[in-house]
């Protein structure tokens, strides 16, 4: 017996090299850690189950019959962030560079079957070459069959993905399709082509990192959520994000015990908006005046600036913001954001979390490139997203609130319980100065009565007290208990219980 102990711990051993101490030291070189590094710096000390760990590929094409690794390339298991159960798999760059084969796409299959049964999320670590070659067909098919469960998973349990290193050709589908992308600087990329192919297809030279860079998913196409330094960074925020998320769609949000008094009032508010109504002012002063210990996660904060989302906490549970930010595009709803908050709505909505949506806007962003580039179709999204959505709706204009972008942001017309106002909202068609030079065009000429009108439009309709009158503003508050108004509201709501007609599945405005 003490002989089959020791050749399973030498079994391990070897196991546990991966590609070899010689590869291992390459990845370190780089500045990476290795998959096994990944996980232990992830999960919860001693929490880590693994599967798998003797698994090896089955191809006898190009001599792959003499090259055998067992773990074929990726570790996969299961262990606990912050105590709560969670599934994971890290791809490792050692075996074969992380390339993707029938054997080990079998394994993340295994991993991502178990938890939906029992309603954990996933965590996936992508640091591959891509489709092992040597394989094929049944190379891509392995992919398949990983997308596949990327899509049953999804509105089910959470997933992430972290990109940490490259993910390149069809494997870059699968965190698509997940809830959330986190990516390292200078260490990861993606991209459908590499920039070799490109220069051949269309004769552009580019290089990796300006092709599918940390930077570049990150501010321009808005694939990734957020990067970080460096793969430490990167795994420890992920703890922290993942505080946040509910296990699956059966749960609340979690909860975590605060002493910040759901009764703080912030007379810094009463002063935020300024006098002038073109003058912009920085909504993250709000969510941060307004959530637990000014703790807020911002997603992608450096795409589409000129919406925020992300998460924080009221009286201890998680929430989701959607605000409008005026610094940037004064706060229009263009292409970029509609699409970002949209997606962020509709994950809230798929894991029971309450959204909070401040507004500020003064309408959807005018111009040619906007109306060519489906700028009625992508903010219809937003709308649909909104108007779909189940979960508490919490909704605090405290500006404008003009036109169409009014109705999209969470209004009253689409089931927002609680709707507020602050004094200083302005809710109309359009803003005064235009509603002014239509309604009295001959009038509009001349500046003197110009203005007397268009003092007239803002104190008669640019006001929250019209929509007051209607019901569709359930009241006007101080902006200093913005706080104590929003967490009583969500107390209120904690037991909301509203379903939508039985459908197969809507047909979302793509």
């Amino acid at each position: 017996m003490q002989d089959i102990i020791q050749k399973l711990e030498q079994k391990r051993a070897e196991a546990k090299l991966g590609g070899g101490q010689k590869r291992i030291d390459a990845q370190h070189q780089k500045g990476k850690l290795t998959a096994r590094d990944r996980i232990e710096v992830l999960l919860d000390e001693g929490s880590f189950e693994e599967w798998d760990i003797f698994v090896e590929h089955r191809c006898t094409d190009f001599g792959m019959q003499d090259k055998t690794i067992p773990g074929d390339g990726v570790v996969i298991g299961y262990g606990t962030i912050n105590g709560r159960l969670v599934f994971i798999y890290s791809q490792d760059f050692t075996v074969f560079g992380g390339s993707l084969s029938e054997a080990h796409a079998e394994k993340i299959c295994k991993v991502m079957d178990q938890a939906m049964k029992v309603g954990a999320p996933v965590i996936g670590i992508s640091d591959s070459g891509g489709a092992r070659i040597q394989e094929g067909v049944a190379s891509l098919g392995g992919y398949a069959e990983v997308f596949q469960r990327n899509v049953l998973a999804s509105g089910v349990v959470p997933q992430i993905s972290l990109i940490m290193g490259p993910c390149a050709g069809g494997a870059v589908y699968s965190p698509a399709i997940t809830d959330f992308i986190f990516m390292v600087e200078d260490s990861s990329y993606m991209f459908v082509t590499g920039p070799d192919v490109v220069k051949t297809v269309t004769h552009e030279t580019v290089t990796a990192e300006d092709l599918g860079g940390a930077l570049t998913h990150t501010s321009r196409s808005g694939v990734a959520d957020l990067s970080f330094e460096n793969d430490i960074d990167a795994l420890m925020k992920t703890r922290r994000f993942f505080n946040f998320l509910p296990s699956n769609n059966k749960e609340q949000p979690p909860h975590r015990n605060t002493d910040d008094s759901q009764d703080r009032a912030e007379h810094a508010l009463d002063t935020l908006v300024p006098d002038n109504p073109n003058q912009p002012y920085d909504m993250h002063e709000v969510i941060r005046k307004l959530v637990d210990e000014s703790d807020f996660f911002e997603l992608q904060p450096n795409y589409a600036k000129n919406i925020i989302i992300g998460f924080g906490r009221m009286e201890g549970s998680t929430v989701g913001f959607v605000a409008n930010q005026p610094m940037v595009l004064a706060g229009c709803l263009d292409i970029n954001s509609s699409i970002k908050a949209a997606r962020f709505v509709r994950f809230c909505d798929a894991f029971n979390i309450p959204l909070i949506t401040l507004v500020d806007v003064p309408g959807f962003m005018p111009g040619t490139t906007q109306e060519y580039g489906g700028i009625i179709k992508h903010g219809a999204k937003l709308l649909y997203a909104y108007a779909e959505c189940t979960v508490p709706k919490i909704t605090v204009i405290t500006r404008k609130a003009y036109g169409g972008a009014y109705d999209v942001m969470a209004s009253k017309h689409l089931r927002g319980d609680v709707n507020l106002a602050w004094p200083s909202a302005e809710i109309a068609v359009m803003g005064p100065q235009g509603a002014v030079e239509i309604i009295f065009r001959e009038e509009a000429k001349d500046p003197d009565k110009l203005k007397q009108r268009t003092e007239e439009y803002r104190d008669k309709f640019a006001t929250p007290f019209v929509a007051g009158r209607r019901g569709y503003i359930d009241d006007v508050i101080l902006p200093r208990d913005t706080r104590k108004r929003v967490c009583r509201s969500l107390a209120m709501l904690s037991q909301k219980d509203l379903q939508n007609p039985w459908k197969k599945h809507g047909n979302i405005p793509l």
